[in-house]
């Protein structure tokens, strides 16, 4: 279901694109003076041709494009007939850009050629600039941008010659969308600020509002959603000045699509709906229908899917009287997606046939490989999978053709689907692992998709990557199962950021064996020869079917039925004793010697490197699946070994869900809970921890368990924090641990004391008063002689910032808010009551050792509906923006416990020679048995007597329950 869900999307994106980016072409002048031969030829059908002409301009304003291509092709059969040849030039110029309008791009593309012919002949400087432009227009909408370029910069090149000024920020801005389109971001901003230069000098305030417009969409995709919002709505000012109602009610749309994006539905539809009230206003009904398609779109995503088809057959209405056959497939093939949702597949593959037909005669083959693989999904659900194979196929073999690399990904995933359900997961893990690695060739490049798609996209994304490990894993192939593991957790930090790029590991992929490259050889000639044949069977396919000639019709069927060929060829390659040979070599035996020691190294490296420091240490990742909990263990003497526990992903969670509840109310019995989770996470492993002596367990837990300390884990008589050092992390690709001393303890610390009511969006969150919070501050500072402390409004942006890139401690004793599924909308709150939010800190240039957030709730956002992805992006950022590790917690504590914790942590690390991770186990140790003798310093020890007393004897009394010692984590490098 995911993967039809996420070709809904894909295609949706291509509609709001259009309207996000449109360019606007320069209409000729009204005709005055159309032929230099009028005294020559019949005034009367001279003057009736310059009057179809300017009608038909006045209609193509107005936006009837049907009614404008039945006037100009009437005005162009009189200047034929005359042979007026500028004048036939123009008028084929305007039907190519009323069939730009009307995405009949094939047809356009024709006209615009016959124009350009003529114009080069004459050699109107102007007109061919004005043609080479519409040609720009037409391959970006085809998604041919090397042509559009092409085309844009030899009419840059005109304008430039001419020195027209409003001409050249025009096609700067043209040349903006390509890259846009293209996902090169700094291209795009390149030519936007060029053409916002240009606009400036000369007072063009539309053209201020279009690349306002255009730069705030590069921040939109590239998930800089309040950047995105502040261009668009200083675009809109500039619109409104302008009293340009197009850019205003593009504008709005945008607004609306970033309020959407942040799953703000309702003020996003509130935008929408300002935008048709414009659109019908100016008659642009391709707007409107492309709005009304948003609408539907925000409705599916409310699950309102009732309302959601409404809007939707509005949409189609208008696409159906317009004849806007590219946008029309889109709407088509979403109203299938909500028919599919609602269990209604009959009626989804109605639709998305009819999506199929109409996309097919438009030539977009993108939207063509979207549908095929959408309809390839409704068959898959059915059970049918041989003809959801041959659709894959074909969508496959398109989407490669031209270069689709994110549809390429989803639709190799959906071939492994299909190969699970039809028992073949040898075959299955090779199609996994190539989109697995198209994935990672997207990231290192940082070429993002749309956002509008993100959410789900990057859903499907994970799930691939999931289903991928659980396959290697029930095959016994450890090694790479553990590869694929570190890349699922930097996937899925990805899901949560969407701009994560990757490193020099990451952009390895998964290793593909000798045998899987044979099978992937052999498939590939197979979909060359099926991009060949697709490649002239959609130029035909372009034909209206009434136009269709006999001898067309004859070339068709024969090349659908080679098509056919190719498909079954490719069925029975599947199924080939080629294929089987090459399966039946991969085994165990084999395995081991074919296995590239890279995939071996990169754990192994670090854990050696670990013990040789004494700092002996395993990995242990586990991954949840539906009926079992599978862990992966690695130690610096072995390969990494595979345990498997049978128990049910539902009984995980709730384990999770109990033991959660218990840790946050010291009066429950957290032992049980803690108990349970101990039998199944780390009994399986303790033989391998005997035999490694190991001191320390790197974790990079999976969905849920990221909401559960693991030192709080329970074996009958001690808490798993009595025996190991526990050190988490994001993905162990992302984790450097090198061996450097902890340098001089100098520790800037900040407090919040006071209660502040912090807007965020449409919300408002009330964050209580930390009491305790400056008097933590001040036991650190005493403690620790060089501290330098701020307190609330002390604690500032500009003194934080400043502060921030000096100091190898940071210790922020505040509140912070970390949302599931949002980003943009976390945050760590200053003690003069301002935010810094997420997005921000990895600009911050930290360059900390350890980065402390000791108030509650610091690392999370909830349990209920969330899978800890904003554990894993809070320590993403905060490496990425220069910090070693940080220390966060899982639940809201009584700050005066916190106190307590946190003082004694640093009377530890104050010591000297002992890690992070060390100082924080030891300091949970004492909490536990009261025993502070562990702290040598008589001084320091007095100080934390001395804040025991201040506490109430209600939380100093119960300071052994892992409510007050469990909640804090580190994560990063902390050894």
């Amino acid at each position: 279901m995911h993967s039809f869900y996420l070709q809904l999307l894909r295609v949706l994106t291509v509609t709001i694109l259009t309207f996000l980016t449109q360019s606007l072409y320069v209409l000729p002048a009204k005709s005055q003076n159309l032929s230099s031969q009028v005294d020559s030829l019949d005034s009367r059908q001279q003057k009736e041709a310059k009057r179809l002409f300017n009608q038909g301009i006045d209609e193509y304003s107005s936006r009837q494009f049907q009614q404008a291509l039945l006037t100009f092709q009437k005005a162009l059969a009189i200047y034929q007939n005359i042979q007026s040849h500028s004048d036939v030039a123009d008028t084929l110029r305007m039907l190519g850009k009323t069939y730009l309008y009307l995405a009949n791009y094939p047809e356009a593309l024709n006209l615009l050629n016959q124009a350009l012919i003529i114009e080069r002949t004459i050699g109107y400087k102007s007109n061919i600039r004005d043609t080479l432009n519409t040609l720009g227009a037409v391959y970006n909408n085809l998604s041919q941008y090397s042509q559009a370029i092409k085309f844009y910069h030899e009419a840059l090149a005109i304008n430039q010659a001419l020195n027209d000024k409003e001409g050249t920020l025009s096609t700067l801005k043209n040349i903006a969308d390509i890259y846009q389109s293209q996902s090169k971001y700094s291209e795009a901003l390149k030519y936007y600020n060029q053409s916002l230069a240009i606009s400036r000098e000369i007072g063009n305030l539309k053209y201020l509002a279009f690349n306002f417009n255009g730069i705030g969409t590069v921040y939109y995709l590239t998930g800089n959603y309040y950047q995105a919002l502040d261009y668009y709505q200083q675009s809109l000012v500039f619109a409104k000045t302008a009293n340009n109602l197009e850019v205003q009610s593009a504008s709005l749309n945008n607004i609306g699509l970033v309020y959407s994006r942040l799953g703000q539905y309702d003020t996003a539809i509130k935008y929408y709906q300002q935008t048709i009230e414009i659109q019908k206003r100016i008659g642009d009904k391709t707007g409107e229908g492309q709005t009304l398609h948003n609408v539907g779109f925000a409705f599916d995503e409310k699950k309102q899917y009732f309302q959601a088809l409404s809007f939707y057959q509005q949409a189609v209405k208008v696409f159906r009287t317009i004849g806007r056959k590219s946008s029309l497939s889109n709407t088509l093939n979403n109203i299938g997606y909500t028919y599919q949702l609602l269990g209604q597949s009959s009626q989804a593959l109605k639709y998305l046939e009819e999506a199929l037909r109409i996309v097919q005669q438009t030539g977009d083959r993108r939207i063509e490989g979207n549908t095929l693989d959408s309809i390839g999904t409704v068959y898959k659900n059915r059970g049918k999978f041989p003809q959801a194979l041959a659709l894959y196929q074909q969508a496959l073999a398109i989407r490669k053709e031209i270069g689709d690399r994110p549809g390429e990904r989803i639709t190799l995933a959906n071939i492994g689907d299909v190969l699970i359900k039809q028992n073949q997961p040898q075959l299955a893990i090779l199609f996994y692992k190539q989109s697995v690695n198209i994935t990672e060739s997207i990231r290192k490049d940082l070429r993002l998709l749309p956002n509008a798609q993100q959410k789900s996209y990057t859903n499907t994304i994970a799930d691939t990557y999931r289903n991928l490990a659980n396959l290697l894993l029930q095959q016994d192939r450890i090694l790479e199962a553990l590869q694929v593991l570190d890349l699922l957790k930097v996937q899925e930090i990805d899901d949560y950021l969407h701009n994560v790029r990757g490193n020099d590991i990451t952009n390895r992929g998964v290793d593909v064996l000798p045998q899987e490259q044979q099978i992937n050889r052999g498939f590939n000639d197979i979909l060359t020869q099926q991009i060949q044949l697709g490649r002239k069977l959609a130029e035909f396919r372009k034909t209206p079917l009434d136009q269709r000639t006999t001898n067309q019709i004859e070339q068709i069927i024969e090349l659908e039925n080679k098509e056919s060929e190719i498909i079954q060829e490719f069925l029975n390659f599947l199924k080939s004793p080629e294929v089987i040979r090459y399966i039946a070599d991969i085994n165990p035996t084999i395995r081991d010697h074919i296995v590239p020691l890279s995939t071996l190294t990169d754990s192994q490296r670090i854990l050696q490197s670990l013990h040789e420091r004494d700092e002996n240490a395993v990995l242990l990742y586990p991954l949840i699946s539906e009926n079992s909990l599978e862990l992966v263990v690695a130690t610096s003497y072995t390969p990494p070994i595979h345990y498997k526990v049978d128990v049910k992903k539902q009984e995980i969670n709730q384990a999770i869900s109990d033991f959660s509840e218990a840790l946050k109310d010291p009066s429950l019995d957290v032992k049980t809970p803690a108990n349970k989770l101990y039998k199944w996470l780390i009994k399986p492993i303790e033989p391998g921890l005997a035999a490694a002596k190991a001191k320390t367990i790197i974790y990079a837990p999976d969905g849920q368990l990221r909401y559960i300390p693991l030192a709080a884990l329970y074996d009958g008589k001690q808490w798993l924090v009595e025996r190991f050092n526990t050190n988490y992390i994001t993905a162990l690709s992302f984790t450097r641990f090198d061996n450097q001393p902890l340098p001089e303890l100098q520790i800037l610390a900040g407090a919040t004391t006071n209660r502040h009511i912090v807007n965020v969006g449409f919300a408002s969150i009330d964050f209580k008063s930390l009491p305790f919070a400056g008097k933590e501050v001040e036991n650190i500072a005493a403690i620790i002689p060089k501290t330098k402390t701020l307190i609330d409004e002390q604690f500032n942006q500009k003194q934080t910032i400043y502060s921030l890139r000096n100091y190898p401690f940071v210790h922020l004793a505040t509140h912070a808010n970390f949302v599931i599924g949002q980003p943009e909308e976390s945050f760590i709150l200053l003690g003069d009551g301002n935010i810094i939010r997420m997005p921000e800190i990895q600009t911050l240039q930290i360059k900390a050792d350890l980065v402390v957030l000791s108030a509650c709730n610091t690392g999370i956002g909830g349990i209920n509906n969330g899978n800890g992805a904003e554990i894993l992006g809070f320590g993403y950022q905060m490496q990425n923006a220069g910090a070693k590790a940080t220390i966060a917690s899982l639940w809201p504590v009584d700050d005066g416990g916190t106190q307590i914790l946190m003082n004694t942590f640093y009377a530890l690390l104050h010591q000297g020679n002992i890690s992070k991770t060390e100082a924080l186990r030891q300091a949970q140790v004492i909490m536990i048995t009261g025993d502070f003798k562990l702290i040598g310093s008589q001084q320091d020890r007095v100080i934390l007597q001395s804040t025991r007393n201040t506490i109430s004897p209600n939380v100093v009394n119960n300071l052994s329950h892992p409510h007050y010692w469990a909640p804090f984590f580190l994560i990063g490098n902390g050894l």
